[in-house]
């Protein structure tokens, strides 16, 4: 038997490659571009009869400013999104870091309307007599969950915007976050709400275990905490929350 030279033994003693089905990158980016078009479709759908579909037809021209306001920042938002993914999918990481710093202050411009826009709604609301003082101190517990969340996912994305990895779940959690108040207005029941309005995430994780056969922390933390905000819908009417809605309403009313 011919003996092998010693190059050709270490070859053969060394551990092969585990065999992985990690796709191709320009996938990954390509699943994300897909995933932003599915958060622009339920917000939609969702806010289309309220919202979209009155400001088409001529409508919605009674609304306060503010409130048109809110809409324009938040629809900006979800183009921004797609923006950045798009730049990113095509390998355009330069304009796409030079448009994230003006995303940053794009960012906290959603927190902050939406949180004036957490007091302004249920005030002018109860002042044009639609709802009662109680109505508007429970409603009050949605939006102000989702701007914690958004200011959470949002504020980590951007302490970790130099790693990629991080950085795109973490933004894809903010924009599912504020995608809550669009599933909302869809009149599902309590457990398809919830599906539905994590299924981007749900997605994040299949791809992520079929791409990596592993399921990035980001993904599993965010997640966590969307299912403990969740709840929130529960307390909308119990007498500890709605305490501390009067209390916050009471000043502008």
């Amino acid at each position: 038997m011919p003996s092998q030279s010693p190059t050709a033994l270490i070859l053969e003693a060394a551990p092969k490659p585990a065999t992985t089905r990690t796709l191709p990158g320009p996938w990954s980016r390509r699943f994300y571009l897909l995933l932003t078009f599915v958060l622009i479709g339920m917000v939609v759908i969702g806010f289309w009869p309220s919202y979209y579909g009155p400001m088409l037809g001529g409508g919605g021209t009674s609304r306060a400013w503010v409130m048109h306001l809110h809409g324009a920042i938040y629809s900006g938002w979800l183009l921004l999104l797609l923006l950045q993914v798009f730049l990113a999918a095509t390998g355009r990481v330069a304009a796409h870091r030079r448009i994230g710093t003006v995303g940053i202050g794009y960012g906290a411009a959603v927190l902050v309307i939406g949180l004036i826009v957490s007091f302004a709604a249920p005030v002018m609301h109860i002042r044009a007599g639609e709802w009662t003082v109680d109505r508007g101190a429970g409603f009050m517990i949605l939006p102000l969950v989702d701007m914690i969340l958004f200011a959470g996912f949002f504020g980590a994305a951007v302490l970790y915007r130099k790693k990629p990895e991080i950085h795109k779940r973490l933004i894809l959690a903010a924009t599912v976050a504020v995608v809550f108040a669009a599933v909302a207005r869809m009149n599902l029941a309590p457990p398809m709400f919830f599906l539905v309005w994590i299924a981007p995430m749900v997605a994040g994780v299949a791809f992520d275990w079929v791409t990596r056969r592993r399921v990035h922390p980001a993904y599993l933390i965010s997640i966590a905490a969307m299912a403990i905000a969740f709840v929130r819908i529960f307390f909308m009417e119990s007498e500890g929350w709605l305490r501390i809605g009067r209390a916050l309403l009471s000043p502008f009313l």
